[in-house]
């Protein structure tokens, strides 16, 4: 065979090689959705009162809540979920003051905003994988990756209050009660404007394959 009749085998494989290209790039960006996807969608927008009165206090009271309990049962209930988490959180988070203190706040700011709670451990590590310090490439800040404009709508406009712990909780759950409101009780829906991608089934999914994990039947 000579050289020119040769080259047409090399060029018709090129095609296919460029198709094994793309579909390697689709799947890669799919995997790493989870590491890269951040909450940099949320949209300024008029608050309600009870909305704007609990994001303020978050940024006002910088202490963490201290959960109590009407009965000895519900207490040692927590205890078991709160034992069960940590073993769960150890390869995000090492230490273990810090891991007991994050839970707990978890489970107060999720519960205080109606929220369920392996639902938000879900989002958090989908958001920033546990991360107190994460900075998405549009400025969302922190576990629950919060906008920096919510600390100019409800505060003093200082973004660094998105790495106080209870502070970015605070607002996270209270900014997804707030959506979860305006879609009706839709979590589908809510979530997608959480992240800013309203109506797509990619991020909703993620969340809700993450909480599998967080799930506590104890």
């Amino acid at each position: 065979m000579t050289a020119s009749a040769a080259r047409p085998g090399r060029d018709e494989a090129l095609p296919d090689r460029r198709k094994c290209l793309q579909r390697l790039s689709v799947l890669s960006g799919a995997l790493l959705f989870h590491e890269h996807s951040r909450a940099g969608g949320q949209l300024e927008e008029p608050l309600a009162d009870s909305v704007r009165s609990a994001l303020s206090s978050a940024i006002a009271n910088s202490a963490p809540p201290v959960p109590t309990f009407a009965t000895t049962e519900a207490r040692l209930s927590y205890l078991r979920w709160l034992s069960a988490m940590s073993d769960r959180l150890y390869s995000r988070v090492k230490d273990f003051p810090t891991r007991v203190e994050l839970l707990q706040t978890i489970w107060y700011e999720s519960r205080r905003a109606g929220l369920d709670t392996s639902m938000v451990l879900g989002l958090i590590q989908v958001e920033s994988a546990f991360r107190k310090f994460a900075v998405s490439s549009v400025g969302a800040r922190g576990y629950m990756q919060i906008m920096p404009f919510w600390t100019r709508v409800i505060g003093d406009g200082d973004p660094g209050k998105l790495f106080h712990m209870q502070t970015n909780l605070r607002f996270g759950c209270v900014i997804l009660r707030h959506y979860l409101d305006r879609e009706r009780g839709d979590l589908f829906m809510a979530l997608g404007r959480y992240n800013g991608s309203r109506g797509k089934p990619p991020y909703p999914n993620a969340v809700f394959a993450a909480q599998k994990k967080w799930f506590f039947t104890g």
